[in-house]
């Protein structure tokens, strides 16, 4: 059986202002349905208590934190998911489309590995080394030299909030 976990109201606000200020410095959006997006951060913090980390509330966690780094807000879905479909897979985070009105919030499909198959789940390897590839494709944002491993650049550089396309293949 399941207990409610009672999250005081002042603490969800203050978790919601603080991410709000976080994702529009990084250059993200929270959904600006307040009563949804008030839900969603609530649900991070009953994770918080449940879990000891701030579990996607969208999601099904172990409480093995190992095992959900994935998927620990903001987890490693957000910025393909804001690129393809205008928002994360909870629709806490939303592109600016979303914010502007020139597109909706929709339900998307899930892009999480099953078990077994997701990164943490692999043995570390190095990005590179000599005479070797990346494992990923390394993005350099042209205006402040940001790098970052990803299979896509960011929509927005989080140093210098210079867009997408002031990024270059760097490796």
């Amino acid at each position: 059986m399941n207990e409610e976990i009672a999250i005081p109201v002042e603490e969800v606000d203050a978790l919601y202002e603080q991410l709000d200020r976080e994702a529009e410095a990084a250059g993200y959006h929270l959904n600006p349905d307040r009563e949804f997006t008030w839900e969603l951060v609530k649900g991070l913090l009953v994770n918080e208590q449940r879990y000891g980390y701030w579990a996607c509330p969208c999601r099904l966690a172990t409480g093995d934190k190992q095992k959900d780094l994935d998927i620990i807000c903001p987890c490693d879905y957000r910025d393909p998911d804001l690129l393809d479909w205008g928002s994360c897979y909870c629709a806490l985070y939303v592109s600016d489309e979303v914010v502007q009105g020139e597109r909706e919030v929709q339900p998307i499909p899930e892009r999480r590995p099953p078990e077994g198959q997701r990164p943490q789940d692999r043995p570390a390897r190095a990005t590179a080394l000599p005479g070797k590839e990346p494992a990923l494709p390394v993005w350099r944002c042209r205006v402040c030299g940001y790098l970052c491993a990803r299979e896509r650049p960011p929509a927005v550089c989080p140093i210098c909030k210079a867009k997408r396309e002031r990024f270059e293949r760097f490796w």
